[in-house]
């Protein structure tokens, strides 16, 4: 039975011998078809992973934000054709990342899953905040309207309080700024808030204040990508 590999790739650029051990790579060079989130993004991926190709032959299948849960189905022949990998845009595939599909495909069709190690901007924040690791919850994408974003950052305060529970969050990396002066505004001044940014790359900037002290003195996170946690 083929085995479908969640393959790891880059959160910042030339990074590949840091963040990708031997024995991924390996893996990911004898695999000859993928399921991607954006087919050219994938290429140049395994183009700096080293993958023997000939590229322009490996087989590739899109599976996006914009791909309908009836045609994940769809993706079943192409599983069981052969070992596949799963490469998303940055990370991790399943997590923030609509691979999660594509996987329940597979169980629930006897395909073995194999996730391959690989760095998860999530949970090298959460290593790196000092905040409690022992509980805590990713609460995705907040909501893009304003007001609304708002009225979710005091709910995962709140549960925070409540449940001694860290509180992890991104967004899209030009609107980073909106949803820090949101945070800033709707927040305790004692609630704790880690930003890290730019994880693994030349600018990565990981550091844990108060609310109160981030509010002297704001870092630059406008189109970088980063990870915001709460503990309050």
């Amino acid at each position: 039975m083929p085995v479908l590999y969640l393959s790891p790739t880059l959160l910042s650029e030339n990074t590949i011998p840091q963040v990708l051990p031997p024995h991924v790579l390996t893996v990911i060079h004898g695999l000859r078809q993928f399921v991607v989130e954006d087919i050219r993004t994938a290429r140049r991926f395994l183009s700096k992973a080293g993958h023997p190709g000939p590229i322009d032959r490996l087989l590739f299948c899109e599976l996006n934000e914009h791909t309908a849960e009836s045609e994940v189905a769809s993706l079943l022949p192409f599983l069981q054709t052969a070992d596949t990998g799963v490469i998303s845009e940055a990370g991790v595939p399943g997590v923030a990342d609509p691979g999660a599909a594509v996987v329940r495909l597979a169980h629930a069709h006897g395909i073995r899953v194999a996730p391959l190690v690989g760095p998860s901007s999530i949970l090298m924040a959460l290593m790196a905040s000092g905040l409690n690791g022992q509980s805590f919850a990713f609460a995705g994408y907040l909501p893009v309207k304003q007001n609304e974003r708002q009225e979710r950052l005091r709910a995962l305060e709140k549960r925070s309080s409540a449940e001694r529970q860290t509180q992890i969050f991104i967004e899209t990396p030009y609107r980073n700024m909106q949803l820090l002066d949101d945070i800033l505004k709707c927040c305790r001044s004692a609630t704790m808030l880690t930003i890290a940014a730019d994880i693994t790359g030349t600018g990565e900037f990981i550091l844990t204040q108060t609310v109160r002290q981030w509010k002297n003195s704001l870092p630059e996170l406008n189109r970088i990508p980063a990870v915001f946690l709460l503990q309050a």
